[in-house]
């Protein structure tokens, strides 16, 4: 609990610090301006016993015959190939914006059948598809898988993943993506958020730095510039926006609970009305415990009986009814739920029912 309290406290102390201007970069991007994914199937090979069992993963026994066969060998139909050097794989990439033939890009390779392990495997000539079917890069190259394993006597032990691994620039970009950032000399910002206080702020910074007129708001995620027609000039006018600082306003006031965790965390913009909180806890414990019946005398006849010996245990916590008083600041909510005593399990519960009761001033988002 005092852990708790720490953590809170400390989220307190970070949110309230004074307010700092960002980047534009930091805050937008430019329409146009976006990455794309790309997806292929591939084979990987040399792996030490680790790879696909065929009868588990016929397609990887299917891929294997057809890559064969392109290379000029026939394998016998029906022939039952025993490979476990060999994983199908998928393989998965980004291609950024403005990018040309022959720039490189990382990939990330994952297994999709049963193979044990891809460390120290070498995946084979990949082509990566867009969205539209078409082929923007080639893949290939030994894997750098980060998890570690061993196996004896039945008994194994694992680190980290094994069935997934990257490839550091393992692919060559064969096509690039037409990017159209500017049309009519009008380039648009999207927002990462949707705020029409940022919205503002941005547009009226850049308007007091490149001159008024320059930037109108579209809408809470939309900024349009109006830039310069002249393509040698462009660059230099966005390099410009994007380090152009920006005050931020007060943000929404917003709380963040993580059930799976416990964690709960808020910004500063948060309040709480004065409300009054009861809550107690109700907890089961349940033991089994076998124990063993000899008999009294040796050589009696009689034999050793295992019994089950079961015990239930209920115990109820003492509820109590609290007031919270109304709080304007960050500091004082973090002090009002941590006089609570409640758990951070008791707090999720604590913090949906003032949201439901009205007195809790901030969205409630449960992850």
């Amino acid at each position: 609990m005092k852990l708790f309290k720490y953590v809170f406290a400390a989220v307190a102390l970070v949110l309230m610090l004074p307010a700092q201007a960002d980047r534009i970069k930091d805050l937008a991007s430019i329409q146009g301006v976006r990455e794309n994914q790309l997806i292929g199937y591939g084979l990987v090979v040399g792996l030490d016993g680790s790879g696909d069992q065929v009868r588990q993963s016929p397609f990887t026994q299917q891929s294997l015959t057809n890559m064969l066969s392109q290379l000029g060998v026939t394998v016998p139909q029906g022939t039952n190939m025993q490979v476990k050097n060999v994983a199908a794989v998928m393989v998965t990439a980004r291609l950024p914006a403005f990018a040309r033939p022959g720039q490189a890009v990382d990939v990330v390779v994952s297994s999709m059948g049963n193979a044990k392990s891809l460390r120290g495997g070498t995946l084979l000539m990949t082509p990566l598809k867009g969205a539209n079917g078409q082929v923007y890069a080639i893949a290939q190259g030994n894997l750098l898988v980060g998890g570690a394993g061993a196996q004896s006597g039945g008994s194994s032990v694992q680190v980290n993943q094994l069935n997934g691994g990257t490839i550091p620039d393992g692919a060559i970009v064969e096509r690039g993506v037409p990017t159209t950032f500017i049309r009519d000399g009008f380039i648009n910002l999207e927002l990462n958020t949707t705020d029409f206080g940022i919205a503002q702020n941005v547009a009226s910074a850049v308007n007091r730095k490149l001159g008024a007129g320059t930037a109108s708001v579209l809408d809470g995620r939309l900024v349009q510039l109006r830039g310069p027609t002249d393509p040698e000039r462009q660059a230099l006018f966005l390099s410009q926006v994007e380090n152009i600082q920006v005050t931020l306003p007060p943000a929404r006031a917003k709380v963040i609970i993580n059930a799976r965790t416990g964690s709960v965390v808020m910004n500063r913009t948060v309040t709480i009305e004065e409300a009054a909180i009861a809550y107690g806890n109700l907890s089961v414990a349940i033991s089994n415990q076998q124990q063993v019946n000899q008999p009294d005398t040796p050589f009696a006849g009689g034999e050793t009986v295992v019994t089950e010996n079961t015990q239930i245990e209920m115990r109820t916590d003492g509820g109590s009814i609290k007031r919270v008083r109304t709080s304007a600041r960050l500091a004082d909510v973090v002090s009002a739920l941590n006089a609570l005593g409640a758990t951070p399990q008791d707090l999720l519960s604590i913090l949906q029912t003032l949201k439901s009761a009205g007195a809790l001033r901030a969205d409630l988002e449960i992850i």
